[in-house]
């Protein structure tokens, strides 16, 4: 009797201290009907098991998968949260465990960085540190609801986001890159951006890990991590982020398993299993009506204070509303059973409130009506381009800046530079040389010791250093003491740029940075973060980000230094521009038509819109025996494209100056013309293609001898000072051949009407005149004036003495001049008897070089921060004069055709311009769409005679799919083919 009369004190005690609680915050009528009907018709053995949220996995075997289904069928679980696997199984067994359970499951997962942290085969988005550094919430409230729908395509209804934690500690073991960062105002900024882009989508966010695991030292998967701080030091700063998210609809919230003895004075005690932590303060101090969650309990920061059951009817107890990965389900029941039947520790009250709450929340998430997942199509929808879109947005956003002597960035004068490469790290780093190497000409630099690493720098003005690390959250980012060794001996003999893609802690080791001239942290290691630093270290684009933490004494939270723009080209995803991806995959099935068919064995497009590249690939083989890829780094000849990638730009220089003009005549330009009967001819009428000159002369003829193989007379197998010029391997013609090429058209027959007439003579003089003019041979003159200071380092006439043999595809096999495989020397017989460099022809390049200066072009004179010539110049270069009379023609500049046959798809505006060539290239820009179009290939290889890939349509194919690929909103006012106004 005594013993009884004890034991009700006991339980009126501990029914005093935990008064119950009745859900009753429903939102619709409807919701209480629901809950209440289902509730009570539910066994104490379901009710309790909605309390349980179990961890499944789309990776084990059948032994697990039969595991989870005992679950469902005998306790009646609530809820599974998926860890690692793939999307198409977890949602195949989804389905599957949706089914066998009577009242439908909630699905969560953790997925603080997107479905990749536990899925493979989906989107992976940046760390929320990376996220600390970007100042635009709405990109990351984006970020949130795209998060939002790829869980609700999963059938997730939890996404156990976004981390609250403020990272005051540098050392957090667990903690770190999920953070957003030490600051909590920046902290609860981002989280609660991302908090409201999940919950738009109906998919409840949680915040974690509460009261505040950012300032801990241990990681509580191992151990109980303790926290020293006073309760107004947790207010201050841990209980921030989360009444700012309380306020504002946050769903539900994970409590940590920490030992805080100012909240929770019990020794030794977790957080998660604390009354006073999850009732009195989540509840009642801080009014959080939302759905609770203990973190796993079966970390060991938990699960090594009380046995599997025991530590479950705690937490519950404490006030938790969702056990999460419970050890042992059915012991968990048991234990709860015996609470409640045999002792007055758990009242029928305090798990209504608990499981009705839960089902209430299962209404809201649409789960009184519960449809299965689709799996058509789930893979494409997981990885949307929309997704690609918005992370390039994000890294645009995120690069910070942390040090910028002297404007070391961007690096704007490339003319002066030469430019090295330093790997540092354990991962791959070739996306950011590749990207660096197309802004300039860029060696990586390679050695085993330091002392031959710094002999091979010393010719070298800058060295860019890439830092990279292998991108995990949890991972080694430390420099070794080896690489903070060579960067300091670097750094104090030469002008440095150090490039960071790892996590920001890991510039703590670095004690000096005052040697460092530009410093740019880029917080991961892949693809966008490495094309993106590219693009911020050459001006392409501005750095915008703010480091989310400080670093020693060297740099401060929020530290980042906006850097300027040069309009360099950069590079993105299609929609970022205003353009279908989906549309754009035409390109690829028309290119590769191109191949099967044998119109060329190879060839590269480009296109680039608003001043980014969004779309880049290579195509078939060097050659038909397909024994060498075509890469986007490989240069073609691109024939007539020379016409104005070199000559025309010069010429503009000059006309910008004043030192000739349109009425300027040929007599007067060049001597040799002055007594003839084109001295009259002006440059107008040149550059128009109506001079009457003859369309083309075949030079070469009058050099072959009686077998129609290269006479002796001009022709010698070595070099020499009389036979300078190399005409193709082995083959050098007289030094006074290119004067004869001269002497010929200004002997040569004149067409009896001024009329539209394409010849390459025009261009062929301009070479003449403008290295009469400058004093230097034209291709000496385009590599000073445009291609050094413009980056084009692969532009260039007679490549193969600049590169090797195996990134230039071979053009012909000549059978009636050369008679050998034309490879690296000029196709055109003209330019090839001028050492390789003519006025109409002679220029490789590549397709991101030709863009370069196209898009020099469409800015009207200005590239990388510099004015080439003027605005003036170039609209006065890009009218069409006499368009009137059938020339459709600018001032060397092709335009599109009107009502004939001509060079586009018909479908670009009037004001657009370009030119093709004999090779089976096409450069064109379009001032209405602001796009650039690219086409190379070697469409003459083996031989040139039928060009089926004109006949075909082939380029004006694909710069048709490229105008239909305008998305609406952005297409130009009006009818594209008549908004430009004709010169009258």
């Amino acid at each position: 009797m005594r013993l009884s009369i004890l034991f009700f004190l006991l339980c009126f005690q501990f029914i005093a201290a935990q008064p119950d609680q009745v859900f009753n915050d429903y939102k619709t009528p409807e919701e209480k009907k629901w809950v209440d009907s289902l509730y009570n018709e539910l066994s104490f053995e379901e009710k309790v098991g909605q309390l349980f949220m179990v961890a499944a996995y789309s990776n084990k075997d059948a032994a697990h998968i039969k595991t989870i289904d005992k679950l469902i069928a005998e306790n009646k679980i609530g809820g599974l949260i998926f860890f690692q696997g793939g999307p198409v199984r977890q949602a195949k067994l989804t389905n599957r465990y949706q089914a066998e359970s009577k009242i439908p499951l909630f699905i969560g997962i953790d997925a603080e960085w997107g479905l990749s942290m536990r899925l493979d085969s989906t989107y992976r988005y940046p760390w929320n540190m990376t996220l600390g550094a970007v100042q635009d919430m709405s990109l990351i409230e984006t970020m949130g609801e795209q998060m939002g729908i790829q869980s609700n395509r999963m059938g997730i209804h939890f996404n156990f986001a976004p981390v609250l934690d403020v990272n005051t500690n540098p050392l957090n073991p667990i903690i770190g890159n999920r953070s957003f960062g030490e600051d909590k105002i920046n902290v609860t900024e981002r989280a609660l951006a991302m908090m409201r882009g999940v919950q738009s989508q109906g998919v409840y966010a949680t915040g974690k890990h509460f009261p505040g695991h950012g300032d801990t030292a241990t990681d509580s998967h191992y151990a109980l991590p303790y926290l020293s701080f006073t309760k107004d030091r947790l207010e201050s700063i841990e209980f921030y982020p989360y009444r700012k998210l309380f306020n504002e609809g946050l769903a539900s919230i994970m409590v940590a398993h920490l030992n805080v003895p100012s909240i929770e004075p019990t020794p030794n005690y977790p957080t998660s299993l604390s009354y006073n932590v999850v009732t009195n303060i989540v509840q009642n101090e801080l009014g959080f009506k939302g759905l609770i969650f203990t973190d796993a309990l079966n970390m060991k920061a938990a699960s090594s204070f009380m046995q599997p059951g025991d530590i479950d009817l705690e937490a519950f107890l404490a006030g938790n509303d969702v056990l999460l990965f419970t050890e042992n389900v059915p012991v968990a029941v048991e234990r709860l059973r015996e609470a409640y039947d045999e002792s007055c520790i758990l009242s029928e009250e305090r798990l209504a409130y608990s499981v009705k709450k839960i089902l209430a929340y299962k209404h809201r998430a649409g789960l009184n009506n519960y449809k299965p997942i689709k799996l058509d199509n789930l893979y494409n929808d997981l990885n949307a381009h929309e997704f690609e879109d918005l992370n390039y947005k994000l890294y645009e956003n995120a690069v910070t800046v942390l040090k910028n002597k002297q404007e070391i960035i961007p690096i704007a004068n490339l003319e002066d530079e030469k430019i090295a490469y330093v790997k540092m790290g354990d991962d791959d780093g070739s996306d950011y040389l590749t990207t660096l190497q197309k802004y300039t000409a860029i060696t990586e630099v390679n050695e085993e010791t330091l002392e031959l690493l710094m002999e091979e720098l010393k010719s070298y003005s800058t060295v860019i250093i890439g830092f990279h690390k292998a991108d995990g959250a949890w991972k080694n980012h430390d420099f070794t003491q080896k690489e903070l060794t060579w960067l300091d001996a670097i750094a104090k003999r030469k002008r440095v740029i150090l490039t960071v893609f790892a996590k920001p802690y890991a510039l703590m080791p670095i004690k000096d940075f005052s040697a460092i001239e530009g410093l740019v942290l880029a917080y991961q290691n892949n693809t966008i973060a490495q094309t993106v630093a590219a693009e911020v270290v050459f001006g392409a684009l501005g750095a915008k980000g703010k480091i989310p933490v400080s670093i020693n004494n060297a740099f401060t939270v929020n530290d980042g230094i906006a850097t300027e723009e040069l309009g360099r080209m950069g590079f993105t995803t299609p929609h970022n521009v205003g353009m279908s991806a989906a549309m754009l995959t035409n390109i690829d099935l028309i290119a590769q038509r191109a191949i099967n068919e044998k119109m060329t064995p190879g060839l590269q497009v480009l296109v680039a819109r608003k001043g980014k590249v969004f779309y880049q690939k290579s195509f078939g083989y060097h050659t038909y025996e397909e024994d060498m890829p075509v890469k986007n780094t490989d240069i073609y000849d691109v024939a007539s494209l020379t016409k104005i990638l070199s000559t025309l730009p010069n010429l503009m220089q000059l006309y910008d100056k004043g030192e000739i003009k349109q009425d300027t005549k040929l007599g007067k330009m060049l001597r040799e013309f002055s007594r003839t009967d084109k001295k009259n001819i002006t440059l107008h009428d040149m550059l128009l293609h109506q001079a009457r000159f003859q369309p083309w002369m075949p030079f070469y003829k009058a050099t072959l001898d009686s077998t129609n193989h290269p006479d002796s007379l001009y022709y010698r197998k070595t070099y020499s000072t009389a036979f300078p010029y190399q005409v193709a391997e082995n083959l050098y013609i007289r030094k006074d051949y290119p004067d004869t090429i001269i002497a010929r058209i200004a002997e040569s027959k004149l067409l009896p009407k001024k009329e539209y007439k394409y010849s390459d003579f025009t261009f062929i003089l301009l070479k003449k005149y403008l290295e009469n003019k400058t004093g230097k041979s034209l291709d000496v003159l385009s590599e000073e004036a445009f291609y050094k200071p413009l980056g084009a380092s692969y532009t260039t006439y007679n490549p193969l003495r600049k590169f090797d043999m195996s990134i230039i595809p071979p053009t012909e096999i000549d059978n009636y001049f050369r008679y050998q495989v034309i490879q690296g020397y000029v196709h055109d017989m003209g330019a090839a008897m001028e050492d390789g460099v003519g006025g109409h022809a002679g220029i490789f390049s590549n397709s991101m070089d030709v863009a370069k200066i196209m898009q020099l072009y469409l800015n009207k004179g200005t590239y990388g921060g510099k004015r080439y010539f003027s605005e003036k110049t170039f609209n006065t270069f890009n009218t069409c004069y006499a368009c009137k009379d059938g020339n459709r023609r600018g001032l060397g500049l092709d335009k599109p055709q009107r009502d004939k046959p001509g060079p586009t798809c018909d479908c670009v505006s009037y004001s657009s311009f370009g030119h093709t060539g004999f090779t089976g290239t096409m450069a064109w820009a379009d001032p209405e769409s602001g796009i650039v179009y690219i086409f190379l290939s070697n469409r003459t290889y083996p031989e040139a005679g039928e060009n089926r890939l004109s006949r075909n349509n082939i380029r004006e194919d694909i710069q048709k799919i490229i105008q239909e690929s305008i998305l609406e909103d952005e297409l130009p006012s009006g009818n594209v083919s008549n908004t430009a106004t004709l010169n009258k």
